[in-house]
């Protein structure tokens, strides 16, 4: 992968592009390609991009001009998140969470989520965050193994509805920093 990349908080005209990462990857599961178990209309959806640019935590990565990924970075960790047996302990404020991380399935391979991922885990180290926390789906081995390879620890899976999915298995992944 090129250094020519930037990741920076999105801006409102970055959500239609936001969007359409989405809805590619709903269109992939749709094929028989769904590792994300995400059902369209119901998560994510262009609110879910729109609200998280409201409150300043959407994140994209640019490349070239074009926005090939997004996630949303913050310190709002799930309700469920609550029932899990966590094995680093941290107050909520030393935690930082990274939710709906996103590669366009025409851009994945390049080593863009692990670039995203690098990111999430500087911009917790400057707000003084002590641990990482990711969900993701049981069924969604590909982000399973790659958080994995970067050094998160899957903590717990939980059986949850996840936002307004029901009967998922989430598996809840940490990192001390």
């Amino acid at each position: 992968m090129k250094e020519t990349y930037k990741i920076r908080h999105a801006h409102a005209s970055d959500i239609d592009r936001v969007n359409e990462i989405y809805e590619n990857i709903l269109a992939q599961g749709e094929r028989g390609k769904d590792v994300v178990g995400w059902v369209r209309g119901v998560y994510p959806t262009r609110d879910t991009a729109v609200d998280a640019l409201d409150r300043g935590d959407l994140f994209v990565y640019e490349e070239g001009g074009r926005v090939e990924a997004a996630g949303i970075i913050n310190q709002k960790q799930m309700d469920s998140y609550a029932q899990a047996a966590w094995t680093i302990p941290a107050l909520p404020d030393q935690v930082m969470v990274l939710h709906t991380l996103v590669v366009d399935p025409a851009a994945s391979g390049r080593g863009i989520a692990h670039a995203f991922v690098s990111f999430y885990e500087q911009y917790a180290k400057e707000a003084g965050c002590k641990v990482l926390r990711i969900d993701t789906q049981e069924k969604n081995k590909p982000a399973r193994s790659l958080y994995r390879k970067l050094g998160f620890h899957e903590a717990d899976v939980i059986p949850c509805d996840f936002n307004g999915i029901p009967g998922i298995s989430l598996v809840l992944l940490e990192k001390a920093l």
